[in-house]
């Protein structure tokens, strides 16, 4: 009788321990899967994912032209330049209004090219002389038949056509210098001249409309 007993408890024992093994085991197991199943889940997350650009990127043009009629300014906003100006230098049309001759009338531009055809053998021969200062180029060119002209305190004119006259000065080395030769002004009319010149190096006559300040002579370039 007792060893039966002691055979059953025993069997007991055993069965329990399996079944606590075999627990133990399907825990185990149901553990090991959700971690899995919690890990993945993240993975599967990330690349489905589109990767983000490492910089922000803006799609907005940028501008990178100047506006027409203008010039950049260093350091402000671009200068203001006036159409058709020739250096593209602001008011450059208003600043030199001076230097612009008016135009000729062709009838008159015909007249101006006959006057230039008479003076220039005279200043090609006086150059080849070497013959340029303003004395000796006006009395041969009086022999023309035209007279100084005059004018008034006013600078009004008061007569005569022909102006000789010394070069304009030049600023070289620190000083003003007056080149060797004559400068030839001719009215021929009220909007056509002759200008010449006759120096050591060369002689050139040309014929133009007067300027607004400085008659049939081109204003000299300020220093």
């Amino acid at each position: 009788m007792s060893s039966s007993m002691s055979g059953r408890r025993g069997t007991v024992a055993v069965t329990a321990l399996l079944l606590l093994a075999a627990l133990s085991l399907e825990s185990c197991g149901q553990q090991r899967a959700t971690s899995s199943t919690a890990g993945a889940a993240p993975s599967t997350s990330r690349s489905s994912a589109p990767d983000a650009p490492s910089t922000p990127r803006s799609s907005a043009p940028v501008a990178t032209g100047i506006p027409p009629g203008a010039v950049s300014a260093t350091g402000g906003a671009p200068a203001y330049v006036e159409p058709g100006a020739g250096d593209g230098a602001p008011h450059y049309n208003e600043n030199n209004g001076s230097r612009r001759p008016r135009a000729m009338s062709p009838a008159d531009a015909k007249d101006a090219q006959r006057e230039a055809g008479r003076i220039e053998p005279v200043l090609k021969r006086l150059w080849e002389e070497k013959k340029w200062d303003p004395a000796t180029v006006r009395a041969a060119l009086l022999r023309l038949g035209y007279k100084e002209e005059r004018t008034g305190t006013k600078g009004e004119r008061l007569g005569g056509t022909l102006t000789v006259r010394a070069m304009d000065s030049r600023y070289t080395d620190g000083h003003y210098v007056t080149p060797e030769g004559a400068l030839v002004g001719l009215r021929v009319h009220d909007d056509a001249c002759v200008t010449a010149f006759v120096q050591k190096t060369n002689y050139q006559v040309s014929t133009n409309g007067p300027y607004p300040e400085t008659g049939c002579f081109e204003p000299p370039f300020g220093h």
